[in-house]
Order: C-alpha cells, then structure tokens, then sequence
C-alpha cells in the first residue's frame, strides 16, 4: 500500500514557523514604514531568520516605530488635543474635555438640548490645535 500525503509533525512545525515568520516580518516592516513587501520578501525567503533581519532594520523618521513606540498602543490613537478619554477633573473641567465634550446640563438641570439661559451669547467652537510632528533628535 502507498500513502502518498504522510507529513511529519516536524515539516508542519515548520511550515507554522515560516508562516508566522512572513507575517510578523511583514508587520513589523511595516510598522518600520519599509511596507509589508519587505517584511514579506524577508520572512518568506529567510523565515525566521527573515524576521530577525526585519527586526534589527532601524525605524524609519515618521513611522510608527518611531512615533509610538515598538509595540502598538491604543492610547496613541486617541484624537489630538484629547490628553485622556476618561472624565476630567479640576475647576476647569470643561476646558480640558474640548468643545465637543462639554457637559451643557448638570445631573439636576433639565435637559432641553438649549444652552442655559445666562445672558451671554452661545460661545462659538474653536478650530482644533493644530500640533508638531515629535522631533527625532536627528535634526538640527
């Protein structure tokens, strides 16, 4: 009798490990600002060797590598002008969660979607900070 698909538990070892060595060298290379082709010719030709010579590739100026760090991190994501998503303390309290976030209506005020009558004239929304892109230290 011929068995002609018997695959050894070694070769599927192996077949993972060159699998996720192409996409996690596509990831980082692309997190690098190199691109996922990169990534992918590096960890499909070499496999893990691939990903390591991915790794060892310096971050590009502007990338994400660069601007939030090696590993990904959902705080860095939030809009600009925003230091935190969670409820604001201090006096000034409306100030720092922007215009679009002000709370209008206390919990004891009724809220008729109206800004309460206090004589002054609504206040307008002021145009976003705009900020700098974060200095590198390369530059002089």
């Amino acid at each position: 009798m011929f068995v002609f698909a018997t695959v050894g538990a070694a070769a599927l070892y192996l077949l993972f490990i060159w699998l996720v060595s192409a996409a996690g060298a596509a990831w980082l290379a692309d997190r690098k600002g190199y691109g996922e082709r990169v990534g992918l010719f590096f960890g499909l030709i070499l496999s893990a060797v691939g990903f390591v010579i991915v790794l060892l590739l310096p971050g590009r100026p502007g990338s994400r590598w660069k601007i939030e760090g090696p590993l990904p991190n959902p705080g860095a994501r939030r809009p600009l002008g925003l230091a935190s998503l969670g409820p604001a303390a201090g006096s000034d309290a409306d100030e720092a969660l922007g215009p679009s976030l002000q709370v209008i209506s206390g919990p004891d005020e009724p809220s008729s979607g109206e800004p309460p009558a206090t004589g002054e004239p609504p206040a307008s929304p002021e145009p976003p900070a705009t900020r700098e892109p974060p200095r590198t230290g390369d530059e002089s």
